[in-house]
């Protein structure tokens, strides 16, 4: 049986060139960076040279400028609750994003619950806020903006450089979270404008466990962590050499590589959207048709429940998700889905379908001569059509008007 992986959005292979840089700091190389003696110069040249390399991927303008974590969640934990902290005597309001990864909307949270004022802009039908939105949201209290380079979830690029525009204009802090963007799209910290990037390694062939947060230069932020001198006093602790090494050459790799891989990514991106849409009725395709990440498909199947959907093609030998890695195991719906206004019974219905470097045509002819009489076969099963009328079109994303998007406030169950 054919096997078929299309869950890069999830956590990607290590490539072969950074499992073998790394093992090089697992056994020869394997001193404390913090040590003077050989042994840990060796490794403090590793550390930083990978410190270089995440420079250069996203052109900070030092070295100085980035701080490796644990992961992308540390990452933003760090980024956010490190502005809030320290910006406090300033103001207490941020700006985020309904569709925003948990590991944004976990700190945002937990700052409510100490006396931070947080605003959820809502999404529109393909997942975007506009800078409008933005714009009319900012008070005199606001100290930090924090907007998705682009969503996990359902695809859509978010315009961080008109945004960052306004931030820049009314001196306020901006973060974004790139962990689906560094190594698959272009990301530049100064054409963007931000101040604060944070990224993953295990999105772009690189390890579990390893993270970096960029921080330009003058901005006011403070550390939520104490305990030893690391990363220039940012992140305490004795650093994930493997990682740390393993994310550097993961994102050189994934930058040399880039354009190619977009262009490639983007054609078996477009031939699955058409293909699905043309095939099967009542599909929508969530996230913007166009202003996309490459190899990223999501689609909300109307009359089935996602989970069965995922089993059977995973019988089929296809691996897919449904909505984020982070939340699947919720029986919750999405909260990215029902933020740009699908009712709980479509989300349920939903695909994520993520592709990577060793993904081929005859993957995604595979999957395609695979998908239809899965759903077909799911929807003879299914009670959920019974008693509705639903537009037939296959695009269709009108919504129920009763339905509540819940827009700006959070539940307690949604993080």
């Amino acid at each position: 049986m054919r096997k078929v992986y299309f869950d890069h959005a999830a956590t990607t292979p290590v490539h072969p060139a950074v499992a073998e840089e790394m093992m090089k700091y697992l056994t020869e190389d394997f001193g404390n960076p913090s040590s003077i003696h050989a042994f840990g110069r060796v490794v403090r040249k590793g550390v930083e040279h990978a410190r270089q390399q995440v420079v250069a991927a996203i052109g900070a303008s030092s070295v100085g400028e980035i701080a490796f974590t644990s992961g992308g969640t540390e990452a933003a934990n760090m980024a956010i609750r490190g502005v809030a902290y320290a910006n406090r005597h300033k103001g207490n309001h941020i700006i985020t994003t309904a569709g925003e990864h948990n590991a944004v909307l976990g700190p945002c949270k937990q700052l409510e619950k100490e006396g931070f004022a947080v605003t959820v802009l809502p999404l529109d039908q393909y997942g975007l806020i506009t800078p409008q939105q933005v714009a009319e949201a900012i008070t005199d209290k606001t100290i930090l903006i924090s907007v998705m380079h682009a969503n996990n979830e359902i695809g859509t690029i978010y315009p961080i450089r008109e945004i960052s525009e306004i931030a820049k204009e009314r001196k306020i802090i901006f973060h974004t979270d790139a962990t689906q963007t560094v190594g698959h799209i272009p990301v530049n910290v100064d054409e963007l404008g931000v101040n604060l990037l944070t990224f993953s390694a295990h999105k772009i062939y690189g390890p579990k466990g390893a993270g970096a947060m960029y921080i330009r230069k003058g901005t006011f932020w403070q550390p939520i962590t104490y305990g030893g001198g690391q990363e220039r006093r940012r992140r305490p602790g004795t650093e994930n050499v493997p990682g740390i090494v393993g994310l550097g050459k993961a994102v050189e790799l994934a930058c040399e590589n880039m354009k190619s891989e977009a262009e490639r990514l983007s054609g078996y991106r477009d031939r699955i959207i058409s293909e699905v849409l043309d095939n099967i009725p009542n599909t929508i395709l969530t996230g913007h048709p166009v202003n996309r990440l490459p190899g990223h498909v999501s689609f909300c199947f109307r009359f089935i429940e996602g989970e069965s959907m995922l089993l059977m093609l995973d019988m089929k030998g296809i691996a897919i998700s449904s909505g984020s890695a982070c939340t699947s195991g919720s029986l919750e719906p999405s909260h990215v889905l029902t933020a740009i206004g699908l009712t709980k019974e479509v989300a349920h219905g939903s695909l994520r379908l993520t592709m990577g470097k060793d993904n081929t045509q005859e993957d995604v002819e595979y999957f395609l001569e695979a998908l239809p009489p899965i759903i077909a076969r799911l929807r003879e099963m299914s009670p959920l059509g019974e008693g509705c009328n639903p537009c037939a079109c296959s695009t269709c994303t009108i919504h129920d008007e009763e339905h509540d998007h819940g827009h700006g406030e959070f539940e307690e169950d949604e993080i």
